[in-house]
Order: structure tokens, then sequence, then C-alpha cells
């Protein structure tokens, strides 16, 4: 670690904090209470994120992916430009890309051919090949990467279930819209279908799974592997607009405990057509979403947001747009500007997170998919500017024996850490901010050290608290654990 300049140390110390900013009421919490984290991950983007004050040049601010190059180009005869719902998993070494094939006249929006669902493979999630399954025919061939087509095609949504108990026959599901429910023949519902490898696919069962929604959209499910069930989440009509509704599951044909998403006081009432919650897997029990924000009354144009839950219900909703129109390109039209339902750990990429979104719908060219880029655990920042601030924590119990930090002061800036007492608010002897190393530059990973070390094990399971004294910096994460 480079040893920042004097000049630098000297400013830093110097900062006074008077302007106080308090975290949104999600995030806020009884502080009384000591909260166990063990080694457990803490992010930013968390509604849990134990913050209880904030004071100086600093808050909470969305980050937005960095935009990369086009991964995937809808341009099968079979595809086209109202190609889309797409979904992206790993699976071993192999990533795995879902998506309904489809294509309309750009003028008249005349539907050209009937939708398929089909399949894409990679092994980096940069390069992606249609493998020829001959599985459907399509204008005389079954050469192409057709997995589904008829009852369903329009929403497809795949995933891997590693449910332990999961029967091989049943290790990949998904669900898809369909009609002829009881009620009326028009009716939608929701199907359950299984695979054993991924590409074969089958119902499973006659009968719906759920049936009180809109389902119009990209409705999809997953196993929860903290909670130990299986949870889904699909499009529905609520207080007028576009929403999200919630269930869960322990044999993916029984659905109970169903809810609309709930936000916080404040939050404003929006359509929100897809949703992409997925669980975050460097922070169990955490779930991250990326619903569309649907806007009917500016030309049906659509853009992404951030979510976070901690019980799948309520959410904290960040207003700005992760992916802005600004973004490159053609995602300024009707439905051009989805995101996908996928969080990608890219091979050789191992600071950085990958997202995809949608682009040029209904235009007179393919539908596309653009990589962009997080870093880890990047989705929200503790961002403190030029005068600096500071954040203390609620108290913590946490185990190991050093705390290593996800920050960026690269901009000229630093973060002091302290741990301080619990009760009396005081800095531990030998870990004030007076003998902690400034930390500077860039890192993912970094452990905080004070002059005397690095090692907090002494600490380990009492009540502390930590400040964090930063300027011209972001904090994105933290986490105590064992070297």
């Amino acid at each position: 670690m480079k040893t920042p300049p004097k000049v630098f140390l000297a400013a830093f110390a110097a900062v006074s904090f008077t302007s106080i900013i308090l975290p949104p009421a999600s995030l806020q919490a009884d502080s009384s209470e000591p909260v166990e984290i063990g080694d457990r991950l803490q992010i930013a983007a968390d509604p849990a994120f134990p913050i209880e004050s904030l004071e100086g040049d600093l808050a909470l601010k969305l980050q937005l992916p960095e935009p990369k190059d086009v991964v995937f180009s809808a341009d099968a005869p079979w595809e086209g430009n109202t190609s889309g719902y797409f979904t992206l998993f790993q699976d071993g070494n192999l990533f795995r890309l879902y998506y309904r094939g489809w294509a309309h006249d750009p003028e008249s929006k005349k539907e050209l051919r009937k939708e398929v669902t089909c399949y894409a493979e990679s092994r980096d999630g940069l390069y992606w090949k249609r493998p020829e399954l001959g599985l459907f025919d399509f204008e005389g061939s079954a050469d192409n990467n057709i997995i589904w087509r008829g009852p369903a095609s329009h929403n497809f949504t795949p995933f891997r279930d590693d449910n332990p108990d999961c029967p091989s026959e049943a290790k990949y599901k998904a669900l898809g819209v369909g009609k002829g429910v009881p009620g009326g023949p028009n009716k939608s519902a929701l199907y359950a279908f299984q695979s054993a490898d991924g590409i074969h696919w089958s119902p499973l069962g006659e009968k719906p799974v759920i049936e009180d929604g809109a389902f119009d959209s990209q409705n999809l499910a997953f196993w929860d592997p903290v909670r130990k069930e299986y949870r889904a989440y699909w499009r529905y009509f609520g207080n007028g607009v576009r929403a999200i509704r919630t269930a869960t599951s322990k044999d993916f044909l029984t659905w109970e405990n169903q809810a609309d998403l709930t936000y916080p006081e404040g939050t404003p009432t929006q359509h929100l057509y897809t949703n992409a919650i997925q669980p975050y897997y460097r922070a169990p029990g955490l779930l991250v979403g990326f619903p569309t924000r649907y806007l009917p009354d500016e030309g049906q144009r659509v853009e992404p947001i951030l979510m976070t839950s901690r019980d799948g219900v309520l959410f904290h909703r960040w207003n700005d747009p992760v992916v802005p129109e600004a973004a490159p390109m053609d995602r300024q039209g009707n439905r051009s500007n989805y995101m996908t339902w996928g969080l990608l750990k890219l091979p050789g990429k191992p600071g950085e997170l990958s997202v995809y979104a949608t682009e040029a719908y209904y235009a007179h060219e393919p539908g596309r998919l653009r990589r962009f880029v997080y870093r880890l655990d990047g989705f929200v920042g503790l961002e403190a500017g030029e005068k600096g601030g500071e954040v203390v924590t609620r108290p913590l119990i946490f185990s190991g024996n050093h705390l290593a930090l996800n920050f960026d002061a690269s901009a000229g800036g630093g973060v002091l850490v302290e741990i301080r007492d619990a009760e009396t608010g005081k800095p531990l002897e030998g870990f004030g901010y007076d003998e902690a190393l400034p930390l500077t530059g860039d890192s993912v990973k970094t452990t905080v050290q004070w002059k005397r070390g690095h090692d907090v094990s002494s600490l380990a399971g009492k009540p502390v608290r930590l400040g964090f004294r930063m300027k011209k910096a972001d904090l994105f994460s933290f986490r105590f654990g064992s070297q």
C-alpha cells in the first residue's frame, strides 16, 4: 500500500462535519440492539446495510453499469425485432441464454411469424452460439435452436433448480403463460415446465400453477437456498398500474403466501413491467431486482431501475434508471430498453459483474443484447464528496480476524476506519482514526490496517461500532473474515 502524501493526510484530518444526511427510511432501524453480522458481506445496496448516522458531504448514491459491446443479435430467420424476455444464468462452465424469437413489421406492428422459445450458449458470456438442436421445424428445416413452440412461448422463463432434493428429471424448471384455465378459454395463467438437460422440455402437470395475474411479462421463479423454498414473481394490475406480485412454494406446484410487493413510504406509484429479481450470490438472503419502469404516456418507452429486498416483499427502489436512454443505442423506442434476467460473473473478470439489456425493439433491424458492467457489489455506493464526511454503523457483532473494504478513492481521496465501543462511541485502543492507515486507490478487497496491524480477533464476538471517515471516495461493501 502506498503511503499518502502528508498534505493529503493533513487535509483529511482537518475535515469537519456539520451537515447531517439521513439514509432512506427503509434503511433506518432500531439501533439499540447489536446486529450479528458474523463474516457476512455488508453491501451498500442492501436495505439492511447497518447505517446509524451519516454526516457531511456523504450520501448513498445509485451507480450506473458501464456499457460494453453488443453480444447477441436476434438475426436468425425465426427471430427478429421483437425477440425478447432474455434469461441468462451460469451452469457449471457453461452460460445459458433463453429468449423469445419473434418479429413484427416495424411500421404497421403486424406480426410476421409466430413466437418460439430459443436457446443459445457461451463459455465466456461474450460470444454466444446457437446449437442446431433438431427439435422443431421452421420452414422445412429443424436445423435451429428452437426448444419450445406453442403455448408459453411468449415468455417461457427457465432456471436451474439448485434445490438439493430436486429430482434429476426436473433439474431445470420454467414458468410460461398459457390459456384455457377454468373461467374461460381466454383466461391466462402460469404453467410449470421441467427438463433434465435444459434443452428438452415437458409440462410439469396439466393444470396451471398460478392463476391470479396479468402474466404478459417475463414472469419468473427460482430456488431460494436461504429460505429453502421456491419464490415466484409475476405481473399483475394493482392500484391502476402494472405491478408485481410474489408467492412461495415448497414443490413448485402449489403456490402460497401470495402478496403484492410493497415499498417504503414516499416511493412513487409507477408502472413496473418486468421484475428481473434474483438472489445476490455474494450476500445470502439479499434479493436484487431490475424491474422495467413502463411509461405509457411517453411513447410507451421503458427504462430499468434497481430495487433490493431482504424479505422478498418489501423492496427499496431507486428512482433513477440504471440504463438510461442515453446509453448506446436505439433504446428510445417502444419497449426498447429492458434489463434481462441474469447477473453473471464472467471468467477472467474477477472484479466485475455483467448484466445485459435489450435495444432496437420494433426496429428495422433485429433486436440486440448489450452487456453492461458493474464493479463487484457496485449497485449503490456510499459516496463522499470534496468536503468529506463520516458514517457510523449500528452496533455490530462480527467474527474473524480482519476487516476488508470494497472502495474507490482513485480520484485523490481516501478512507479511514475506526472501531468504537458500542456503548460509549469512543474509539477502542489501537483502532482509532489517528492510528488507521489511510486507504487510497481503487480495490474490491483491501484489508484495513492500523499502526498495530490488521488483527481484530480480540474484538470478535463483542458489540462494536465502525466509523468510516471518507473524502472523495466511494464505499460499496465491507466484510469481516479470517485469513
